[in-house]
C-alpha cells in the first residue's frame, strides 16, 4: 500500500495530485503552493489491518463507557489520527433506512438510504467540517471561510462557533434556499450575498484565502474529503462491511464523489472490504457538466452556467473534478443526470414515505431509478443511496410543490380548507377513504 499510507506512526503529510509536492500535516494551505493543484492526505498505515481494524472501529461505537460518540472520530486512524482533541458536536451515526415505496418506485428491491439529513445541522457536511475546523484550530487559524449553495456554510458556521473562531461565508444571492441561509445568520457567521452564482463565490473566497489569510474551509481543502469519506465507511460497517454492488450519490462540486472513491480505495488496499461497490455520481440535468463529460470518457473538462431546483448541487465547474474522475475510473462508476421534474418526483416518494429529504438528496435516488429503467443497475442490485440533507433545508420547495404549482403535479398533496364543523372532517375524511 505505498501509494495510499505512509508507514505506520509517521505524520500525514499533504500531496499535491498534479505535481507531486509535499506539505506538513499542519500547513495551513489548501492547495498547493506550488503549482495550485489540489492536495491529497497520505495517512500513516493503522498499525492493524483486516479484522483487527474492524474490531477497533466497532469497539469505539456507540454508546457503552469508552465510547466514540462521533460517527466521524470512531475511524479516527482513517481521518486525522494525529489529533489530540477534536472540534465534533458529535455527527455521523446517521441511519440506514429501508422503505418499501422507495424501493418500489426505483425498481431495486434491496435498496437502502443513508440519510445524512440526521447530521447536527441537517447535512453531510457536517462530516467534512468537524475534521477542517479541528485542523484549523490545529494550525492556529484565527478565521475560517467559505462559499456555499448553503449547507457548507451552515455547517461552518455551526462549527466555527464551536471552536470560537470568527467565520466568513460567501452565498450567490437569491438562490440559497432560506432554511440554510437562516443557519449562517443564527451561528453568527459574517454573511456575504454575492451578486454571482457559486463559483463566483468560490473564486471570491479563494482569493480572500491567498490575499487575507483566512482558512479556507471549501471541498477543496483535502481535510475536508478524509471527514466525508466516512459516509461510506460507516454504511459499510452499517451493512457488517459486505459491501454492496452500488453507492449512489448526488453530484455538485464532487467533493462527495471523490471522498466516495478515497473511502473505498482505502477500505478495500486494508482488508475491510473484499470488493469495491460501484459508483453511481448523479447530477441535475441543468447543471451537468461532469455527466456530459464522463459521456466523452472525460475526453473533455465541461464547465455550464448551472440551473436547477436542486440548489445544493446548482454548481458548473466542479472543483474536485480531478478527483472525481479517478474516483469513477477506479470503481467502474457511472454518471449521469436527471431532471428538475425526476429530482421533484422522487423527493415526492422519499418524503411521502415518512423519511423527507432536500431537492438535491432525491437525486440519488432518481438517478438508480433512470439507471433500473436503462438496465444498467440491476433489479437484485444492492444498492445504497445517499439522501445529503434534510428535508427542512428547503421549506419553500415543498410548499410550490404541494400548495402552488399549477397544474398540480401527480403527487402533490393539496392541504383542504374546511369550516369549522364536524361534518366537514368527516367529509375529508370520507373522500380521502376511497
Amino acid at each position: 500500500m505505498p501509494d495510499l499510507f505512509l508507514a505506520a506512526g509517521a505524520p500525514a503529510v499533504q500531496r499535491c495530485e498534479r505535481c507531486g509536492a509535499t506539505w506538513p500535516e499542519l500547513d495551513a494551505t489548501a492547495t498547493c503552493r506550488d503549482c495550485g493543484g489540489l492536495l491529497d492526505i497520505v495517512l500513516p498505515a493503522p498499525s492493524v489491518h483486516g479484522a483487527a481494524l474492524l474490531s477497533r472501529f466497532g469497539g469505539r461505537c456507540c454508546t457503552h463507557p469508552g465510547s466514540e460518540a462521533s460517527g466521524v472520530w470512531r475511524f479516527a486512524e482513517l481521518v486525522m489520527p494525529g489529533a489530540a482533541a477534536h472540534v465534533t458536536h458529535p455527527e455521523g451515526n446517521t441511519p440506514l433506512l429501508q422503505r418499501r415505496a422507495v424501493q418500489a418506485y426505483a425498481g431495486v428491491a434491496d435498496l437502502r438510504l443513508k440519510h445524512e439529513g440526521h447530521n447536527p445541522t441537517g447535512s453531510f457536511k457536517d462530516r467534512g467540517m468537524t475534521v477542517a475546523v479541528t485542523h484549523a484550530v490545529r494550525v492556529g487559524a484565527t478565521a475560517v471561510a467559505c462559499a456555499s449553495t448553503g449547507n457548507t456554510s451552515a455547517s461552518l458556521a455551526s462549527y466555527a462557533a464551536h471552536a470560537g473562531l470568527p467565520a466568513l461565508v460567501l452565498v450567490p444571492r437569491g438562490q440559497v434556499a432560506m432554511g440554510k441561509l437562516t443557519q449562517s445568520l443564527a451561528y453568527g457567521a459574517t454573511t456575504l450575498l454575492v451578486d454571482g452564482d457559486f463559483d463566483d463565490c468560490l473564486r471570491l473566497v479563494r482569493e480572500a484565502s491567498t490575499e487575507l489569510g483566512v482558512y479556507l474551509a471549501n471541498s477543496v481543502n483535502p481535510w475536508r474529503v478524509e471527514g466525508q469519506k466516512t459516509i461510506a465507511l460507516e454504511a459499510l460497517q452499517q451493512l457488517g462491511w459486505d459491501a454492496p454492488d452500488w453507492l449512489a450519490l448526488p453530484a455538485g462540486n464532487l467533493g462527495n464523489t471523490a471522498a466516495m472513491g478515497k473511502a473505498l480505495r482505502e477500505a478495500h488496499a486494508l482488508g475491510l472490504i473484499a470488493r469495491v461497490p460501484r459508483l453511481l455520481a448523479v447530477q441535475a440535468a441543468g447543471a451537468a457538466p461532469f455527466a456530459a463529460s464522463f459521456a466523452d470518457g472525460f475526453a473533455t473538462r465541461t464547465t455550464v452556467r448551472a440551473e436547477t431546483i436542486a440548489t445544493a448541487i446548482r454548481i458548473g465547474a466542479p472543483a474536485s473534478w480531478d478527483r472525481a474522475v479517478r474516483a469513477i475510473r477506479e470503481t467502474n462508476g457511472v454518471v449521469t443526470a436527471v431532471t428538475d421534474d425526476e429530482i421533484l418526483d422522487a423527493k415526492a416518494v422519499i418524503d411521502a414515505a415518512g423519511v423527507g429529504c432536500e431537492p438535491a438528496s432525491a437525486a440519488s435516488v432518481a438517478g438508480v431509478r433512470k439507471m433500473r429503467e436503462a438496465g444498467v443497475v440491476g433489479a437484485e442490485a444492492r444498492v445504497v443511496a445517499i439522501l445529503t440533507g434534510h428535508v427542512l433545508k428547503d421549506p419553500g420547495i415543498l410548499v410550490r410543490y404541494h400548495q402552488e404549482m399549477d397544474p398540480a403535479p401527480p403527487r402533490a398533496n393539496r392541504p383542504v380548507e374546511i369550516a369549522a364543523k364536524l361534518a366537514d372532517v368527516e367529509r375529508v375524511l370520507k373522500s380521502r377513504a376511497r
